[in-house]
């Protein structure tokens, strides 16, 4: 298996047919089955499912009604992987367990560690996180006390890495990529998993606002997957989050199309690309799509947190609402303080566009000291900008200029232009705003008046807000009366001196 592991699928797949031929030659039917097992490896790694379906059939008729062996066991993980990319997780994990007793019973740590992932990845997609996590765990101990051969210790890493990403357990995700890294770093010649390493790295890499390094190890993740004619979607997409972050537009547009044509869809990032373009319709266009579409764990959490800056955005603040109460919900379903984070933020957002500057400081202070304690700064400036515009609508400037300051630092550290951009111009609004406070209007008026500042008709508006265009009406007169003011224009121009809208 050394030319699998530096790269070289022909060369691994030509050398265990050799192995399967000299084993038939001797006899040797069990020995035969196992090459043919590791031949459906290397092919199901290549996608190349219908040969490795042939030589799993071949290795279960050599091995006939022979009684229980490692062999029997090994063959058992191709049935349970087919179930579990069926959506038959119940199935699978059965099938995992099976395979997982008969690598204890014969002594196998590669066969244990094996299924013994597989079956926490199962019990992970049934809802059974913390069962399933441990499942991890314990496979990590045989992988890191050096119990596996390198080829299952790559497998378990990786499938490891990957469900801790899907689970938003980045701390988790941390320890066992750092890990990965420095097991990849002691084998110069192993490819086999180094592109899947290094995307994972870059991940964690930007989450500490290391994004120089952040973009290296993505790029090197993509070429590395390349090389090794594997899929490129997820480093691709990784490469583009980077770029749209520190408003590389050309750039970000190109990888994104890269990510879509290999494999991964290029949302949300790639809404949240064409809202900071100025093209809210097209941000919004993507983002109904996405919320139509089925999606579980990370992946609609993305979703929903980017529907909730892209509905706020376009003045749905109905639409913005429902996905936040969404994600909400999903983050009480689980342990991910990550998740909660999001849920945190998108709520303090969802208050301060109704008009709930001060129901909105609590779920920011929370979602703010998880980021903090994640050592996450561009997240937690993200949250400091709401924080800021909370804040000033109730009517502490110093508190708000503080936020916007200490987010426009951890922007400028990171390399975050766009946002930096946003954090300068909230602050440079508080030097030319009137001393009268937004908190002289109602939670409804003040509702009315972001709907204004963003252009909306009083159609429009009492859509987004589910009332009669005549209420509408009443509270733009209300508006208008408290705030001395003659003209929507007026209007507009007071909500962004006051920070209601950006």
């Amino acid at each position: 298996m050394k030319a699998y592991l530096a790269g070289d699928e022909p060369a691994a797949l030509a050398a265990l047919a050799r192995a399967h031929a000299i084993a038939l030659e001797r006899g040797n039917r069990r020995g035969a089955a196992g090459a043919a097992f590791w031949m459906a490896f290397v092919l199901i790694g290549d996608r190349d499912l219908a040969r490795a379906a042939g030589w799993t059939a071949r290795a279960r008729r050599l091995l006939g009604d022979r009684q229980a062996c490692v062999e029997q066991g090994y063959l058992m993980l191709p049935d349970a992987l087919g179930w579990a990319a069926s959506g038959d997780l119940s199935r699978a994990e059965r099938r995992f367990a099976a395979a997982e007793r008969i690598g204890g019973r014969f002594g196998d740590p590669d066969l244990t560690a094996l299924a013994r992932q597989g079956r926490g990845r199962s019990l992970i997609g049934q809802g059974r996180s913390a069962d399933g996590v441990a499942l991890l765990d314990e496979a990590m101990v045989a992988v890191t006390a050096g119990e596996v051969t390198p080829i299952v210790a790559g497998v378990v890493y990786c499938g490891v890495i990957s469900a801790c990403f899907d689970l938003l357990d980045l701390r988790r995700a941390q320890t066992w990529t750092e890990a990965l890294a420095a097991w990849c770093e002691a084998q110069p010649g192993l490819v086999a998993f180094r592109g899947e390493c290094l995307t994972h790295r870059a991940e964690i890499l930007r989450l500490h606002g290391r994004w120089t390094e952040a973009l290296a190890e993505a790029r090197r993740a993509f070429d590395a997957l390349a090389a090794r004619r594997a899929p490129r979607g997820i480093a691709a997409y990784a490469l583009a989050e980077l770029h749209r972050l520190r408003g590389e537009v050309d750039a970000a547009e190109r990888t994104y199309r890269a990510a879509s044509d290999h494999g991964r869809q290029p949302q949300p990032g790639l809404a949240l690309l064409r809202l900071e373009q100025g093209r809210p319709e097209a941000a919004r266009a993507a983002v109904d799509r996405l919320l139509a579409e089925p999606s579980t764990g990370r992946r609609r959490a993305e979703v929903l947190a980017g529907a909730v800056d892209v509905l706020l955005a376009a003045a749905d603040v109905a639409g913005a609402r429902r996905a936040a109460a969404e994600l909400g919900t999903l983050a009480a379903t689980c342990t991910s303080e990550v998740l909660q984070a999001m849920a945190w933020a998108a709520e303090g957002a969802i208050r301060i566009a109704g008009g709930d500057a001060r129901g909105a400081v609590a779920p920011l202070r929370r979602a703010l000291d998880v980021w903090r304690d994640l050592d996450a700064p561009y997240e937690a400036a993200r949250v400091r900008l709401l924080a800021g515009r909370a804040c000033r609508a109730l009517g502490d400037v110093d508190g708000a200029r503080l936020e916007w300051d200490a987010a426009a630092a951890a922007f400028r550290a990171c390399g975050a232009a766009p946002a930096l951009a946003e954090a300068r111009s909230l602050a440079h609004a508080l030097d030319i705003a009137p001393s009268r406070p937004a908190g002289a209007l109602t939670a409804r008026e003040t509702e009315v008046l972001r709907l204004v500042a963003a252009g909306g008709t009083n159609r429009e508006i009492a859509h987004a807000l589910d009332i009669s265009e005549k209420t509408v009406a009443r509270h733009v007169s209300n508006i208008f009366t408290k705030l001395d003011l003659s003209t929507r224009a007026s209007a507009a121009a007071y909500a962004f001196r006051h920070g209601l809208v950006s």
